[in-house]
């Protein structure tokens, strides 16, 4: 730790930070088995804290590595080999100063543990976060493309054969590895980076570097390139002296559970699969074990441990394989013939190919060599020989592709070799379809390689038949895995004579019927451009398409006297489509009728046979085309091209705009200003940048609004406030409830200590315990309302059916809510709360800064009592003679009434009668009469929204407004359900929201954001199809 807090990787924090922007990771010091005297320390970046980790918020950035089985594969290619570290990468990059808080963690000033604890941070990258390795390999990769050219060995090597901070290359000189090693240390100075620890196959490339930097006692070298414990840095090793790789693996004593045989089988490090056919064998063990479905550890059952002890027993002499690095011995002498040969098998165990190099001198000598392998166990699920030996044909294609990619390979002939005739039948075939399985994989096969690179090899000859059949170790060092097929050392390679057919009756033929039919359709070249969105696009295309007519296959840009051409055929073509009469008159020298569209335009054709706009501007000095402008009609889709493009061009600044960049261009379009409009209006930059919100008719009122019940039987609420009140020496923030009935439109208020569901929920009780049982209640959607909505209805599910009357099982509190952001829903509130205001701000301002709460409730009860007296109406108020105007007070009385209004009819007469009850009912019903005339009709009429309009439909793009935000950082959104009021309107829908966050399938990364939303606060951008 000394070390470290040396070397400047570490700095001491005097401060706590910012809370929320600090970590404290958990660190431990581990030893190399190989290196007892050296410590180091681990800083563990997954340890949980609260359930989560630095990892889990750190991105791994793009994967920059260099594919490990390409940087083996070239190593392998020329004599001289060299191999490199580069000391402590990650901890040679540093972190920005404001992200090192994440990096904090503790240990005692200069180590004495009997001190207090000292908070540090990290200055680097760490070893184990998962941040490390792209941020290395990026500043590596940066570096080297900054140097490029003063170092071009070393900026390849660094971009090619690095894998992570290991260098592992090959060369064909010594005076090339001498030059490389030099360019590699300088290209690392330059970026404060240490390269060292340097290997190599000769000895004179070693002198040329300083002996501080070389590797000491070295005579294999580890290749797993992998610095954890021993246990996981098992592998092929490089012996250097015979320049060799060679097995050097211990056998741990695993118990013979399905665990230990798995962590024995993976214990073989081998990704150029020398061994593959030795490894098959023990993957089909733990393929049987898992369908037996033995546990993980459960041991071994009988019948399969004889067949592990096999295979147990041959671990040992994997020590005896011993493959040579380079692919060319080093007196092969110059190479004239390079070819790769493939060759694939499959059989009930498996399933794999094996790749080999065949070189031929000058002296037309030829050596051949084993380049990789693969060995795969057969599917569980049961699987004919013939879909297995395909699926083996297209893994010799990948790796065919793979080694093309990783070593260059340039004029090198290629040949895939299979035992299966059904396959090669499958690959020569062109007149069968088949069906899926069969297909996809003919279509892989046939994207990478031509059918006559297919050839047949007698399954004695096949040395991909080991690794489809697994073999032992002994097995395999006599057969000719290794060196490949004996007549691939032959100088003429005899192929056999095989003639690929398709067996009759195979069941991968699809049996179709097909019936001929000829079809004659004309068409213009300009009705091939329906599918361009692009003016420019369409040119280029067709600039393209007539530089290939004349037989010129260069890829350059079209020029500008190519576009301009192209735009004479396209333009000349429209006009034959839509003025062909037009052209056969002014081509015989006649003028167009008076009847006819383009006659008051005095057109006439020009020297290249297109319509132009005659005019009076003969005389001016303006350009040709402006004065004589080209005709196109409105409704073409060129012409729709044509407005798109000068649209854009002048930035979406509207019809006038547009309209004369069209025809300072030289285009006149009758028509012009319908056409642009028409445009803009369907333009959906023009919609974000200007286009209002969408807007519904008015809806009707509800049967709560227009008919008679008791007072709040009905009603809607809101909360307002807040109000200072005084107890003692503390002040209190006190909010208001208001609830005002739908039919006689008397308020109700109630004091709230705070905003929350439990004060919400009591002073909703002490309303209905004053005004009595309400059947229903509308409220916006605060989260208070929504709280107390989920815990009645919890409540009342807690109840006993048994012991509750029955009105009070049927008549139980609704909640109605408002969709989000629909303040205008619930306006019948909104403006009581308005009216309540004016009323509380006059009676508080008497007494600012004195009410405590019981004055505060006092006051609501007497604002409640001076709304609920003002008049419904004012039609007679100047009137003496008339009846008392109509307040919700006189509605208020009537609340004990059994049920308004009161069934039967009641003459006036009633008024005399001996019976009181009908006195009371006639009274009653004039009352009622007396609001229906002079209350109804005044909220009869629309006050806004009057006219219907499109209604928002299932996937069509809005744009979701919101005021505290620029309208260009509005959120798009698509809708994914309506709600269709009774007169068939859409007044709010369910939208949901875009997400700028996706990944590299372009995918979202988080869960999709649904909202509800009215007709009002959304902005149409795109109609559904």
């Amino acid at each position: 730790m000394n070390d470290i807090i040396e070397r400047g990787d570490v700095e001491t924090v005097n401060d706590d930070g910012t809370v929320g922007e600090k970590w404290y990771i958990p660190h431990h010091g581990i030893y190399h088995p190989k290196k007892p005297d050296k410590l180091r320390v681990v800083f563990d970046c997954s340890a949980k804290f609260k359930g989560t980790s630095l990892n889990e918020h750190l991105l791994p950035g793009p994967d920059m590595i260099n594919n490990l089985t390409g940087v083996l594969v070239r190593f392998r290619r020329h004599p001289i080999a060299v191999i490199c570290d580069i000391e402590k990468i990650f901890h040679q990059f540093h972190v920005q100063e404001n992200d090192r808080d994440y990096l904090r963690f503790l240990w005692w000033k200069n180590g004495d543990t009997n001190s207090a604890l000292q908070d540090y941070r990290m200055k680097v990258h760490l070893f184990g976060a998962v941040s490390s390795p792209g941020c290395a390999n990026y500043g590596l990769r940066y570096l080297a493309s900054e140097h490029s050219q003063s170092y071009p060995l070393a900026a390849q090597f660094i971009l090619r054969d690095f894998y992570v901070d290991d260098g592992v290359t090959s060369v064909e000189t010594v005076e090339k590895a001498i030059q490389l090693a030099k360019e590699a240390r300088e290209l690392c100075i330059k970026g404060s980076l240490r390269l060292h620890k340097f290997v190599s196959n000769d000895n004179t490339v070693l002198q040329s570097i300083p002996a501080s930097e070389r590797a000491v006692n070295f005579e294999t070298k580890d290749l797993t390139f992998n610095d954890m414990p021993l246990e996981r840095a098992l592998g092929i090793h490089w012996n250097i002296q015979s320049d060799s790789f060679q097995f050097h693996i211990p056998l741990k004593g695993q118990p013979t559970t399905r665990r230990g045989i798995l962590s024995t089988v993976a214990s073989i490090y081998d990704p150029l699969r020398f061994v593959a056919p030795y490894v098959l064998n023990g993957k089909r063990i733990l393929q049987e074990m898992c369908h037996q479905g033995t546990g993980w550890d459960d041991p071994l059952s009988l019948a399969l441990s004889p067949w592990w002890e096999k295979w147990q027993n041959d671990f040992v002499n994997l020590e005896k394989v011993d493959i040579s690095r380079c692919y060319v011995p080093a007196d092969f002498g110059k190479i004239v013939k390079t070819e790769i040969h493939h060759f694939s098998d499959a059989s009930t165990c498996g399933y794999g190919q094996c790749s080999y190099l065949r070189v031929i001198n000058e002296k037309d000598e030829i050596h051949c060599t084993f380049l990789i392998g693969k060995a795969r166990v057969t599917p569980v699920k049961i699987t004919t020989i013939p879909r297995l030996e395909l699926t083996a044909a297209v893994v010799s294609v990948q790796m065919s592709n793979m080694l093309r990619e990783e070593l260059d390979l340039t004029n090198v002939n290629e040949f895939f070799w299979t035992d299966s005739k059904v396959v090669l039948g499958y690959i020569n075939n062109d007149a069968c379809r088949f069906h899926t399985f069969v297909s996809n994989r003919v279509q892989k096969i046939r994207q990478s390689t031509a059918p006559k690179q297919w050839l047949y090899v007698p399954t004695d000859d096949n040395p991909a038949d080991n690794a489809s059949r697994g073999r032992t170790i002994n097995e395999l060092l006599s057969s000719n895995w290794f060196s490949g097929p004996s007549f691939l050392w032959k100088k003429e390679i005899e192929t056999s004579n095989v003639v690929p057919e398709l067996p009759i009756g195979d069941p991968e033929v699809k049996k179709i019927q097909t019936f001929q039919t000829e079809t004659t359709e004309s068409k213009h070249l300009v009705d091939h451009l329906s599918k361009f969105s692009s003016w420019s696009n369409a040119v280029k295309a067709i600039a393209r398409l007539v530089r290939r007519i004349k037989k010129d296959k260069t890829n350059a840009p079209a020029s500008v006297g190519e576009q301009e051409h192209a735009k004479g055929l396209i333009l000349k073509g429209v006009q034959k489509q839509a003025y062909q009469k037009e052209m056969d008159v002014l081509s015989q020298g006649k003028q167009l009728p008076g009847y006819n569209k383009l006659h008051h335009l005095d057109a006439f054709i020009d020297l290249h046979g297109m319509i132009k706009v005659g005019g009076r501007l003969i005389h001016s000095s303006c350009t040709h085309f402006f004065k004589h402008p080209l005709i196109l009609p409105k409704d073409h889709h060129v012409t729709k091209l044509i407005i798109a493009h000068y649209h854009e061009s002048v930035k979406h600044q509207g019809k006038g705009f547009t309209i004369n960049a069209i025809r300072s261009s030289g285009y006149w379009i009758p028509g012009i200003n319908r056409a642009v409009t028409s445009y803009i209006r369907n333009c959906v930059p023009c919609r974000r940048l200007r286009k209002p919100v969408e807007g519904q008719r008015m809806s009707d009122l509800p049967t709560e609004r227009v008919e008679p019940s008791p007072p709040f039987v009905y009603c809607g609420m809101d909360c307002f406030g807040p109000f200072m009140t005084k107890e003692g020496r503390k002040q209190h923030k006190r909010y208001g409830l208001l609830l005002t009935c739908f039919c006689s439109r008397a308020i109700h208020i109630e004091m709230l200590e705070d905003m929350s569901t439990d004060a919400f929920i009591n002073s909703l009780r002490c309303f209905i315990a004053i005004r009595g049982t309400v059947r229903q209640i509308r409220c916006d959607q605060g989260t208070n309302f929504v709280g107390a909505k989920n815990e009645l209805n919890s409540a009342l599910q807690q109840l006993d059916p048994e012991r509750l009357t029955a009105f009070l099982a049927d008549k139980q509190c609704d909640f109605v809510m408002n969709p989000p952001h629909s303040s205008h829903a619930g306006g019948v509130w909104e403006r009581q709360i308005k009216t309540v205001r004016s009323v509380l701000n006059a009676t508080v301002s008497l007494s600012s800064g004195r009410l405590n709460d019981a004055s505060l409730r006092t006051l609501f009860y007497e604002a409640m009592a001076i709304v609920n007296s003002r008049p419904l109406t004012v039609d007679n108020l100047n009137n003496p003679k008339s009846l008392e105007p109509l307040t919700p007070n006189h509605l208020i009385t009537m609340k004990a009434t059994t049920v308004l209004p009161p069934p039967g009819k009641f003459i006036r007469e009633d008024i005399y009668g001996r019976k009181r009850w009908r006195q009371v009912q006639y009274l009653t019903e004039q009352f009622w009469s007396r609001w229906k005339k002079e209350y109804l009709h005044n909220i009869t009429a629309r006050q806004c929204w009057h006219a219907p309009k499109r209604n928002l439909q299932i996937g069509d793009v809005v744009m979701d407004t919101d005021e505290n935000l620029p309208r260009n950082e509005w959120r798009l959104g698509r809708v994914i359900d309506t709600v269709t009021s009774q007169d068939g309107l859409v007044r709010r829908v369910t939208i949901a929201l875009g997400d700028k966050k996706l990944n590299k399938k372009g995918e979202r990364v988080n869960k999709v954001s649904v909202v509800e939303r009215p007709a009002q606060k959304l902005v149409l951008l795109l109609e559904a199809e």
